[in-house]
Parts: C-alpha cells; sequence; structure tokens
C-alpha cells in the first residue's frame, strides 16, 4: 500500500469518525428519552421561576417542550446565566440553548444557529406628551440606555444625532426618562412594554415609538458540528411555523391579550 492511499484512507476514516459523532448526540437524546435544554432564569416573559408552580416557565421554556417533543422525547429545562451559557453549551451540560441567545458572527464561530425562533425589536419609549412622532425625532435628543448592551449600537445607527446617555442598569436608564433627565429610553420592545404596563394607570404617560432603531434574530443554540441535531431543530421549528404552534406560543407571553400586547411580525426562518 503507497503512502498517498494510505494518507486517502486515514482521512476518509477520520470523515466517517466526524459523521458518526454528529449523529450519536441526537441518537443519545432519543435514546435517553430527554433533551437537555438551557434557558435563562430570571428573564421574564422566556424564562423565570413562577413560584406558585415551583418550576420554569415562559416563551423560551415552552419553545424546548416543543421542539423535544417533534423529537420524541421529554424536555429537561435547566436555568443558566448569560455568561455561562454558552460555556455550558459547549462543555456538553446542554444539549440545545433557547437563552435569548441572538445571532451575531463572533457567536457563531462558538455555537452554530438554528432558524430563527424570535426577533427582539429595540425601540425607543419617551414621554407622550412631548409629542415625538417617531424614533427619527429623536436626533439631537438625549437617549438613555444600558450599557454593556446592543442598543447602543442600534440608536447610533438608527438615530445618528441622539446623544447618547449610559446607566449601569435597565430601572435607572427608564427612571432617567420618568425624571426628565433624558427625552427616550431605548431598550428591548418586550422589557420596555413590561416596564411601562407595571406602571398600571400612570403608564399611558408613555409612548412606545415606531419604527424600531434595530432588530436582534434569536436561534438555539447546538454546539458546533452537530449536524444532525441542528437540522432535527430546524425541521422542528419549521413544523411549528406550519401548524401554528410558535403563533401560539407568541400569543400566550407576548401576544395581544397579554400584558406586552405585542403583534408578531417574523417568521421562523434561516438566519442570515
Amino acid at each position: 500500500m503507497n503512502k498517498h492511499y494510505r494518507i486517502l484512507l486515514a482521512s476518509a476514516a477520520v470523515c466517517l469518525g466526524h459523521t458518526g459523532a454528529w449523529a450519536d448526540q441526537l441518537a443519545d437524546i432519543k435514546s435517553r428519552g430527554t433533551l437537555v435544554c438551557g434557558v435563562l432564569g430570571s428573564f421574564e416573559p422566556f424564562g423565570y421561576s413562577d413560584l406558585a408552580k415551583r418550576e420554569l416557565v415562559g416563551y423560551d421554556v415552552d419553545i424546548c417542550h416543543a421542539i423535544a417533543k417533534k423529537l420524541g422525547v421529554k424536555a429537561e429545562v435547566k436555568a443558566v446565566s448569560i455568561e455561562a451559557r454558552i460555556p455550558e453549551l459547549q462543555q456538553g451540560r446542554m444539549d440545545v440553548l433557547a437563552a435569548g441567545l441572538g445571532y451575531s458572527p463572533q457567536r457563531a464561530e462558538q455555537v452554530d444557529f438554528s432558524s430563527s425562533y424570535y426577533v427582539s425589536e429595540h425601540k425607543l419609549t419617551a414621554k407622550a406628551d412631548r409629542g415625538f412622532a417617531s424614533s427619527k425625532d429623536l436626533s439631537g435628543k438625549r437617549v438613555s440606555f444600558t450599557k454593556g448592551g446592543i442598543t447602543e449600537g442600534f440608536v447610533k445607527s438608527s438615530v445618528p444625532g441622539a446623544v447618547l446617555v449610559g446607566y449601569e442598569d435597565t430601572p435607572t436608564a427608564f427612571t432617567a426618562l420618568a425624571q426628565g433627565k433624558v427625552d427616550a429610553f431605548s431598550v428591548s420592545e418586550v422589557v420596555a412594554r413590561r416596564l411601562v404596563n407595571k406602571l398600571g394607570p400612570s403608564g399611558s404617560q408613555f409612548k412606545i415609538l415606531e419604527p424600531a432603531v434595530g432588530k436582534e434574530v434569536w436561534g438555539l443554540g447546538v454546539r458546533k458540528g452537530e449536524t444532525g441535531l441542528l437540522k432535527a431543530v430546524d425541521d422542528a421549528l419549521a413544523g411549528m411555523e406550519s401548524s401554528g404552534e410558535i403563533q401560539q406560543i407568541f400569543d400566550k407571553w407576548v401576544g395581544a391579550k397579554s400584558m406586552y400586547k405585542m403583534t408578531r411580525s417574523f417568521k421562523v426562518e434561516p438566519i442570515k
């Protein structure tokens, strides 16, 4: 056997070995009968503890259970922190992540992304009596945001004349708007609506402006190279879109009859 032929055989063996490894995770999930799914544990309404039920509930939790059912197994949902979510997945302690994982090229080098299952729109909130009709009206105005988040870049891009004022946490950034220290507050729509709606009747003093300043596309995270599991997750999401199940999950947690009163403007589709 010449050297060149031996190299070809070795390469083929390596390729076959990888193919087997890719198939094994999905097979292992089905063999043990559970899909270990990581969600953020204090991220209402996507993943949080229901004290009465003594369990994790939320949009992402329902997504986990629906995906598991499509795979013919049960979901084992585990809470994970933002900082630990990707390492936990990479180290094999989670099969998938449904943990507010917004797509970015940098993250795509660490994990493989499924098709989108949620799109988080970031919008500006202002006092209704200020008369701002659009987010574009905030050019030259002061806009608060939470330091370290993605929304700062969205505002810089969409409202380049805005004067950005950063705060250490979201409640303080929102309070700055309530106290008139800034003209608007930028955050994801679901967070803005939760803050406003929890004020009760006094929340009517605030207005969430269109259009969105930016969009963050969320996918489920799968370990790099797990092509069999990734395809199974994508097929499950596509089936949920076709059947209307994912719309039902949206409506349940953030739709018109929820406290968020949001409208779904996205569909399950590959992240580009």
